[in-house]
């Protein structure tokens, strides 16, 4: 699609077309300077004349006196960006007014009025929402006008300039997270969100499950929002007031030969990482050392994170194991500490220290980003926190001073080997594992099918910092980079060396069998441009199945475990001129279904269908039952045939090769399904994975020829005559 067309599609109605980019005017601008092609400036020049004539084009026509000039692009550039901020920031302006209003009818209202309020508020969120996309629809229109311009005139390239010009200015650079903070005040005061009771007993190590999903950075605003409607900002000062995010900077310790990186990359039992964290700009004052450790999910087991606080002055003597571990626990024992916390706390600081020393672990790479956190006060049900700015940092290549320089001069400028900046948010939905809490709550599943989400498994900030920065120093890399979202910021980084061609699909690994766990696809494959994720929904909106205003109701009922319902989505989705009425065939057996052309391209979030290795031996071993029936089956029709009497019992014949005959298709039917099955498995694809009509089926007619058979003989008994015989 022309993005001209793109641009007249999405004009919001509130604000009309006269808000947004003339991009039609500067394409016209652009055609018509390239058209004349004008002659580029002698840059080796530097000497003028006053009695000379003015410089001509290519038709020898003066450039002065040309109709269309690149000033003209220029000057109409300007007040085009001009008109876009001072639009962005009226609106803005408004939208702040109308917060302060609603929050003042908030403060005076009773709890029969809070309906009226919470109305108010979502017209103002829906009012910011569709402001942010009438931003990024014109930042997109100033890049591809300006892309076009460079490429048709080539001899007066201004995209670089503009491009930075437009990052420095308030409508694309503004920081209005401000707007977040206040609706999520809102919301939780109309919730009447309660903190849960704090705990001082309970310790500083925690178990939880976690899921990792990217977001697009168009959808971050819109998953604050679906967020914040449930669970308020965990505000942070800042030296201008209350933000709805803090930097946070870890520093991930290993050894020369990779030794933590490869074992989180393997999932190794017990594999540890260990880092230092620091939360806010500047120099660290407090710093955690923390400690997580790896532990398979079948064995009953959970993976833990486990932390001490220290100061950054103590960080050297952590790192060189000269720790005073006795002191520090009498001056806790001191200030009112148990017992069991001080010998916990002991356990922990030693085998650390011990682990660093061991295994001569240094500084080896940092990550920093924007963090925004959304939770009750004291409440872990469920916890939620978006990284944005995502960037990793090497922390190779400077000298240490004996562990005095942990992390690197924020000064000093980086290499683009030293640095790699991600393209998405990272968001992770952390659940609290206890008693019957293993399902999330239905907002949280709502978020999950929004389409918003792109679930990535076991994805790890540490592990794609290293593979990306320290290419040759890594035997294996994690499966998530053969995806075409990141290629780009790869290679920027010169990681190219553990990529494959960008003809190839995937390298060798896991992505060769399961492709589907790339979110966007890799470079062979079309999802990259329409952003086609993991999830149901964004799978069915841009294959068209179903339209982008029923993703709510959609994404919601898809996962309910009533099969009918999903049955009837389906039917519904799928568009009746592409797949049509389903035929015999496939109302029998459902791995000939035309419904499978949309089905089988839905790939569900892991978080949602879960999958245990047991499930791959029970579709085995209900392979090998429908083998096994097949089996005697045939053996009975060979020895009906072995023992008939060739000239006297036709029936027998008829009767066998039918035996024969459904014998073969009992053993047809359960390799079918049983390759059927392991796909869906294999994708989790949603849905039901059996089959209610082909057992049925078959079944059936295998009664029918029973049924036969044992009337036939009935007959010949009954008309059997005996006298004859004696």
């Amino acid at each position: 699609m022309k993005f001209g067309v793109h641009l007249r599609e999405n004009v919001a109605p509130e604000y009309g077309p006269d808000a947004y980019i003339a991009y039609e005017r500067l394409d016209g601008i652009i055609r018509e300077l390239s058209a004349k092609v004008p002659s580029c400036v002698d840059l080796t020049n530097r000497q003028v004349s006053l009695t000379m004539p003015p410089p001509t084009n290519a038709q020898g026509v003066a450039q002065d006196h040309m109709a269309v000039t690149d000033e003209v692009f220029i000057k109409t550039m300007d007040e085009q960006m001009a008109m876009v901020e001072k639009f962005t920031l009226a609106q803005v302006t408004a939208l702040r007014l109308k917060l302060k209003a609603v929050e003042h009818k908030l403060q005076g209202s009773s709890s029969t009025a809070f309906e009226q309020v919470g109305a108010e508020t979502d017209v103002v969120a829906e009012d910011f929402l569709r402001l942010e996309k009438y931003v990024n629809i014109n930042f997109m229109g100033f890049h591809k006008i300006l892309k076009k311009h460079d490429k048709h005139i080539p001899a007066n390239p201004v995209k670089a300039f503009y491009v930075n010009r437009m990052h420095g200015q308030a409508w694309v650079r503004g920081d209005y997270s401000d707007v977040v903070v206040r609706l999520s005040s809102i919301y939780s005061t109309l919730r009447n969100d309660q903190a849960a009771q704090e705990d001082p007993d309970a310790s500083t190590s925690f178990l939880r499950s976690t899921t990792k999903y990217w977001v697009k950075t168009e959808d971050v605003s819109r998953v604050k929002y679906a967020i914040l409607r449930h669970l308020p900002v965990f505000l942070q000062k800042t030296s201008t007031g209350e933000s709805d995010s803090q930097m946070t900077n870890s520093v991930y310790l290993d050894n020369d030969q990779l030794e933590l990186y490869h074992g989180r990359l393997d999932k190794s039992p017990g594999a540890i990482a260990l880092r230092l964290r620091w939360y806010g700009a500047g120099d660290p004052k407090l710093v955690f050392v923390e400690r997580k450790t790896h532990r398979e999910k079948w064995t009953g087991e959970v993976s833990v994170k486990e932390r001490f606080t220290i100061d950054e002055s103590e960080v050297q003597s952590v790192m060189t194991n000269g720790y005073s571990i006795e002191d520090k626990k009498n001056k806790m024992i001191e200030k009112g500490k148990s017992q069991k916390e001080a010998d916990e706390w002991e356990t922990l600081s030693r085998e650390i220290t011990q682990v660093i020393s061991s295994k001569q672990l240094v500084p080896t790479m940092r990550t920093q980003y924007m963090r925004t956190a959304f939770q009750i006060p004291f409440d872990a049900t469920v916890r939620v926190s978006l990284d944005t700015n995502l960037c990793m940092i090497s922390e190779r290549g400077y000298d240490l001073q004996d562990m005095k320089n942990w992390h690197r001069d924020p000064s000093e400028v980086l290499a683009r080997n030293e640095i790699t900046r991600f393209p998405h948010a990272v968001l992770e939905v952390k659940l609290e594992l206890k008693g019957n809490n293993l399902t999330p709550p239905k907002w949280v599943t709502d978020l999950q099918n929004s389409g918003m989400l792109y679930e990535v498994h076991k994805f790890s900030k540490f592990i794609h910092g290293c593979a990306v920065m320290l290419p040759e120093d890594v035997r294996s890399v994690p499966y998530w980079v053969d995806d075409a979202s990141i290629r780009d910021s790869i290679i920027a980084s010169d990681g190219q060396r553990i990529l494959v061609e960008e003809k190839e699909a995937a390298g060798p690994g896991a992505n060769q069998i399961y492709s589907h766990l790339l979110p966007f696809g890799n470079t062979t494959e079309k999802r990259k441009d329409i952003a086609v994720g993991r999830t149901s929904v964004s799978a069915a909106v841009s294959a068209g199945y179903i339209h982008p205003e029923q993703v709510g109701n959609y994404g919601v009922n898809f996962y309910n475990e009533d099969d009918i319902e999903d049955a009837a989505l389906l039917r519904d989705a799928v568009d009746d001129d592409c797949c049509g009425e389903d035929t015999c065939l496939g109302w029998v057996f459902p791995f000939c279904s035309r419904s499978n052309m949309f089905t089988d391209s839905v790939i569900a979030p892991t978080s949602v269908q879960k999958i245990e290795p047991k499930v791959f031996f029970a579709n085995e071993r209900t392979f090998l039952h429908w083998l096994h029936h097949g089996i005697i089956l045939s053996s009975v029709a060979t020895g009906i045939l072995a023992f008939s009497d060739d000239d006297d019992n036709n029936w027998a014949h008829w009767y066998a090769l039918s035996l024969l005959t459904l014998a073969l298709a009992f053993c047809v039917y359960a390799l079918h399904i049983f390759l059927w099955r392991a796909e869906r498995i294999k994708t989790r694809i949603p849905g039901r994975w059996d089959d209610p009509r082909g057992p049925l089926v078959l079944g059936g007619v295998l009664a029918i020829v029973l049924t036969i058979n044992f009337v036939t003989k009935l007959y010949q008994i009954a008309t059997f005559d005996y006298e004859s015989e004696l």
